[in-house]
């Protein structure tokens, strides 16, 4: 993985998938594959959410061909679960580092 082992995820019911078939499932999921296979992921425009969302549009997921990754970021933050507490403390940890390294140089040129 470009960016670590997943911490998250979002637990999707093949029933939203037009046809509701195993097949369009698995169609979705290889073409989405077979599309980025040759492709470099990048942190801002094309990742791992936009190989999910392109997945989630070739199988008309919840009757939508308009999925992208801003979408599928909400959706994360909103309704995703992690997988495990280290999940959880490796995707919020460097932003409290980052936020207490703040609050100590602000309060430090305060006094």
């Amino acid at each position: 993985m470009a960016f670590g082992n997943p911490t998250k995820y979002l637990r999707l019911d093949k029933v939203g998938v037009a046809g509701s078939t195993r097949e369009m499932w698995d169609r979705g999921v290889h073409e989405a594959s077979e599309e980025y296979k040759g492709r470099m992921h990048n942190l801002c425009c094309d990742n791992c959410h936009s190989h999910v969302a392109y997945a989630l549009n070739t199988m008309q997921y919840d009757g939508s061909t308009s999925w992208n990754m801003v979408t599928l970021c909400f959706m994360l933050l909103l309704h995703g679960r992690y997988v495990s507490f280290c999940g959880a403390l490796k995707t919020w940890l460097p932003f409290i580092i980052l936020i207490v390294i703040i609050l100590a140089v602000v309060l430090a040129l305060k006094l």
